[in-house]
């Protein structure tokens, strides 16, 4: 039964990374201005996360806590700012390049968690950070590509790097939320990046064109509703380290789905730079779930992998 269990998680866990690494693309066939895009993949995934959370009885009264709720809001703060900036490095610094900085963020948890938790960072974690900083400098060094000009290529970098750093702190304050159904977290959050960014959103001339709202919607009902039911499922089966690298197919497709789409071909320098990056980060990963693992730790009950 256990055997099963973590099979079928794990083919959930894929498919949740899978989803995850097809964003980019979706994200700029939309053809849409970066805050539309959020906003509307905010709504769309509001009304997906709303009748989701309905159907288990997430919605009754009771069940959060104004200091909860206050936590989930500014968790999603930082998660809707981290959408826009990581969407905004797609058309400057490529999806594949983008999507491999971003997965810097273990990293980060790794330097926030020491800095306002004081957690102890080893010699290993040192050791992996060394690496994926290696691995930057290396994908930095090489030439950008074609259509890359006049520093877009870097702002690029920076963006994603700034979308990381967000993330992490969206992470740090995840963990105070422990016990707190995710689906209505993330619930929480789409509904409160609506507020943010309707000022923001060109709502007097909205997008036109089958092909702009086929996107749009699809970012909300399967890259937010269903990617997380499916992130969701598969943490709850799933040995945290087994979750933790699993969760590298995402920025993996991702480079894929640049290459199919787009045909952004990466040097060789900076495919050095990416396997760099990956091997530290799945090495950060595992290290950390293996240190923290203990004997009722095999429910694997951490949510906050969502990374796009």
């Amino acid at each position: 039964m256990e055997r099963d269990q973590i099979r079928q998680g794990s083919i959930e866990m894929l498919g949740a990374m899978l989803i995850s690494g097809s964003i980019g693309w979706f994200v700029l066939a939309s053809g849409q201005p970066v805050p539309d895009v959020v906003f509307w993949r905010c709504v769309f995934g509001a009304a997906t996360l709303l009748s989701i959370c309905a159907a288990l009885g997430f919605l009754r009264p009771g069940i959060l806590s104004w200091r909860t709720l206050g936590l989930a809001m500014l968790g999603g703060v930082a998660i809707v700012a981290n959408w826009v900036l990581l969407f905004a490095s797609y058309s400057k610094a490529s999806i594949a390049i983008a999507t491999v900085v971003y997965n810097t963020q273990p990293f980060m948890l790794v330097a926030l968690g020491a800095l306002f938790l004081r957690e102890r960072i080893t010699w290993g974690q040192m050791g992996w950070l060394l690496l994926a900083f290696g691995g930057m400098l290396a994908i930095v060094q090489s030439k950008a590509g074609p259509g890359y000009v006049d520093g877009n290529y870097f702002v690029g970098l920076g963006l994603a790097l700034a979308a990381a750093f967000l993330y992490a702190i969206a992470a740090l304050v995840t963990k105070r939320l422990t016990g707190t159904p995710p689906h209505l977290i993330a619930l929480i959050q789409v509904s409160l990046g609506i507020l943010l960014l309707a000022p923001l959103a060109n709502l007097g001339d909205p997008p036109s064109g089958l092909s702009a709202w086929g996107s749009l919607i699809t970012m909300g009902i399967v890259h937010t509703g269903l990617m997380y039911v499916l992130l969701y499922k598969a943490i709850q089966k799933l040995p945290t380290v087994i979750t933790g690298t699993l969760s590298f197919v995402y920025p993996i497709a991702a480079i894929a789905v640049d290459w199919v789409a787009f045909g952004h071909h990466l040097a060789w320098l900076q495919w050095l730079g990416v396997a760099a990056i990956l091997v530290a980060a799945v090495g950060t990963e595992v290290s950390r779930s293996l240190k923290k693992q203990t004997p009722q730790e095999g429910d694997g009950r951490e949510w906050n992998k969502a990374r796009s």
